[in-house]
């Protein structure tokens, strides 16, 4: 299955709510930032911590269009919190950070519009 992230992709299949409470998705603020120049795509590693509860955790995101290096350490974003850990090349992703395509097809970082308490679920 691939997934399309452009605007006008097709709506996915209708799950149930109970599958939807599964996701754990969770803000946390990006302590650091650095390049990730062996990525196959241009890529940023990523440290963010989501609190006490989950702690710090890595993961890369493509983001490389939109954020630059200096701007990413104190901003807060949302991920996956809760799938399994992911070999990305070199380096093992432990989170799934979320974001939107823009109309250029680059990445978005999703985050709330004030700040709240890293661990915050969404619900």
């Amino acid at each position: 299955m691939h997934l399309s992230h452009a605007p006008d992709a097709p709506r996915c299949e209708e799950i149930a709510f109970d599958d939807f409470l599964k996701t754990d998705i969770r803000v946390g603020t990006i302590i650091a930032a650095e390049e990730y120049p062996e990525a196959r795509k241009p890529a940023y590693k990523l440290r963010i911590d989501f609190g006490p509860a989950i702690g710090v955790k890595k993961t890369s995101a493509q983001i490389t269009a939109n954020y630059t290096l200096d701007e990413l350490p104190g901003r807060q974003v949302a991920a996956v919190v809760n799938f399994p850990p992911r070999q990305i090349g070199k380096f093992m992703s432990e989170v799934l950070t979320l974001g939107f395509a823009d109309e250029a097809g680059e990445v978005v970082l999703f985050a709330p519009d004030v700040k709240v308490p890293n661990g915050s679920r969404l619900f």
